[in-house]
Formats: structure tokens, sequence, C-alpha cells
């Protein structure tokens, strides 16, 4: 007699894989330009990479303390220090993580008990409610208003609760470009004063604001410094989003309930390619410094190739995604319509849907344009002839 597989009972049974491994997928079998996933198709710096292949063959390929190695986090921390005023104790209160991703889930693991609420906002990356499930939490969505996109804080000040334990904020937010300003991060830290609340700012894309505009670090708002974590990405700022390293900011005492997690999680992260971000952190800061402008070129040219078209373009005040409103090509579900543009009309793009508990009856796909004019050029040329 054949012995039946075991099928445990899933902590996740109404989770599949994500959308931008599916539509990353399609447009791959079907030779599609990927404008779904939210990755460059050009290269990192030539500076980093040679610094990459410099550490593999000097030595630097065991283990990193688990905490980062001490030169990328006091570059980390130098960089703070300019860009946002905050003094950050390298050692006490950086830790470098395999991905964004990573910090996301240590965070929320390390605040989150059996029983807590936590409060994100929709549209909202699909990370957070998984980690949050898994840490026995319950999530709470608080619908955020399109075009703009802004905190609903009458809705927001309803929902907090004894139960509330943390509140996970994304700016520059993603999918829709939204951006917090300093004003909203002091609001809210008046809002949180009192409570047993936490909150994670999720900044990966802390470097692409556009307009004149600065971004607004929890780490520069002294009212959610002590109750804050804050995490980044140094694969969307160095266009090395395959190579998954991130790090989290929290204080000393949060941080210690940090590593507790993330040490049986990866423990730590390549070496040769966190020695080579130092390099790069103190040697080239022209690099983040001007990543805004970069993008903010490659935005305003895809705008413009898309503006002859049906479809609507929302305001993108940061990230390299741009929403668009396809209401005047297509009544059809953002489910539906995403698919059949990556079949039929070879241009791939994520429904914006997914990342909502209770999707509005909106007609939203986003689309990427951290990619070459020329592979822009062509998607636009495609998108005006629908």
């Amino acid at each position: 007699m054949t012995p039946q597989p075991m099928i445990p009972e899933s902590k996740l049974p109404d989770v599949g894989t994500t959308i931008f491994t599916v539509m990353s997928a399609l447009a791959a079998e079907h030779g599609a330009i990927n404008l779904s996933q939210g990755f460059p198709d050009f290269e990192p710096p030539g500076f980093l990479l040679d610094r990459v292949a410099h550490h593999l063959h000097a030595g630097r390929n065991q283990y990193a303390p688990m905490t980062g190695v001490p030169a990328l986090a006091e570059a980390v921390a130098e960089k703070i220090g300019e860009m946002y005023g905050a003094e950050v104790d390298p050692a006490a209160e950086i830790t470098v993580t395999s991905g964004a991703t990573e910090a996301l889930f240590c965070a929320i693991h390390a605040v989150v008990r059996p029983g807590d609420e936590v409060i994100v906002f929709d549209p909202a990356y699909d990370a957070y409610e998984p980690a949050v499930r898994l840490a026995g939490g319950r999530t709470v969505h608080l619908p955020l208003a399109a075009p703009d996109f802004a905190l609903p804080w009458p809705s927001l000040e309803q929902a907090l609760t004894a139960r509330t334990r943390l509140v996970i904020i994304n700016s520059p937010h993603n999918p829709t470009g939204a951006v917090l300003a300093a004003e909203d991060l002091a609001r809210l830290g008046g809002l949180l004063a009192g409570r047993e609340c936490y909150l994670l700012a999720d900044e990966v894309y802390e470097h692409i604001v556009f307009d004149g505009a600065a971004h607004a670090s929890v780490l520069a708002e002294p009212s959610l410094r002590e109750r804050g974590f804050a995490v980044f990405s140094f694969g969307k700022t160095y266009h090395a989003t395959g190579w998954k390293v991130g790090y989290a900011v929290a204080p000393p005492a949060l941080t210690g309930e940090f590593r507790k997690v993330h040490q049986f999680v990866t423990f730590t992260t390549s070496t040769p390619v966190q020695w080579a971000l130092a390099d790069m952190l103190r040697e080239h800061p022209e690099h983040h410094r001007e990543l805004s402008a970069f993008y903010q070129a490659r935005r305003d040219r895809f705008r413009e190739m898309l503006a002859p078209s049906r479809f609507e373009l929302l305001p993108c005040a940061g990230t390299y995604f741009q929403l668009a409103d396809y209401g005047r090509i297509s009544d059809e579900p953002d489910s539906e319509f995403a698919r059949r543009l990556t079949t039929e009309h070879g241009v791939a793009a994520i429904p914006v849907s997914v990342f909502y508990d209770s999707p509005p009856d909106a007609r939203l796909v986003r689309f990427c344009f951290a990619k070459e004019e020329e592979t822009l050029a062509r998607a636009a040329e495609v998108l005006c002839r629908i």
C-alpha cells in the first residue's frame, strides 16, 4: 500500500504565489515587456561591482557578524546623520539584513504577540500581513483614497485601541508613489503618544522622491524615534535587487528584540557585498544624492510618452512606480486586464487590487519605470495603441 503524503494544515491557507512572481513568469512566457515586478533592467554602478569582486578575492568570504559588517553600519550611520540630522549608534541601532523583506518580518515578530492588532494602510505591500498573521496578530486595514492616497486621520484615530501593538507606514509608498511629509510624521507621533504601540516605517524608496521634496524619515521625528523601526534597502538604491541586502534602524531596546529574531532567520548576510556597499557609501555618496533626479527624468519621460494614450496617469511623488487608470479602455477587473495586457499586447503590469484587503471599485494598474528609455519607449508605443 502506497503511503499517503502528509499534508499539514496551512498557517496561511489563503496565501499563494505573490503577484510579482506570477506576472513576471507570465511576461517571460509571452515575451512581454516586464513593467510589473519592481526591478531595473540596467546594471548597478561599475564601482560597486568592482568592489564586490575585490572583496571576493580579498578573503572576505566567511560569516559576517550577525549584526552586519561594522564598516557598513558606520557608513550608514554617517549617511543618516547627514541626511536626517539623526544620531544613530551603528553598533547598537543598525542591523544589516538579507533584504528589506527580512527586516520587515523580524521587526513585526520582535513586537507582535498573539491577539495584538497591527494597522496597515491599503493598498499595502503584500509582505506585511502574512508576517503579522504568522506572529499571531490581526491586521486592521485602513484604505487610502485616490488620487493623493493621504493618511486617513479620522479612521486611524478611531482604529487605535488598547489592542493596537504596531502601525506600519510606507513612504515613499508602493504602489501609489505617495509621499508623507514631516508634518504627517509629527501628527502620527501625537496620536501614538502615551500608547504601548510601536511604529514600523518601510522607507526603502527613501532616495526616490520627486519635484524638490525631501524624504521625511521616522528617524528625524523625535516623537516617533523611540518607538520606531525604520527599514531600508540597498537593492533599491543601487539597482541591485537580486543582492537582497537591507538594514533596520531602531533604538537599542527594540534592536535587541529585533536581533533575537534576525539571528534565527538568516543570521547574517553576504560578507563581500556588505564590504563593497560600505566602500560605495563612503566613496560615491553622489549616487544616492542624485538618485531622485535620475528617476524623476524617467518618470517624466514615461509620463510624456503615455500622454497620447487612453490611460489616465495618477500623481507620482516618489518610488519608481506609476499608477494608471484604464477605465477609458476597459471595465474588466484589474487582474483580468493585467493578464490580457500581458498575453495579448505584450506589456506586463501589476493589478492594484492585490494590495487591498477589500479592493475598491477602481480600474488601476501599476507600471515600473525603473527601465532603460528604450524599454519604456517600446512599452509606451504598445500602450498608446490600445
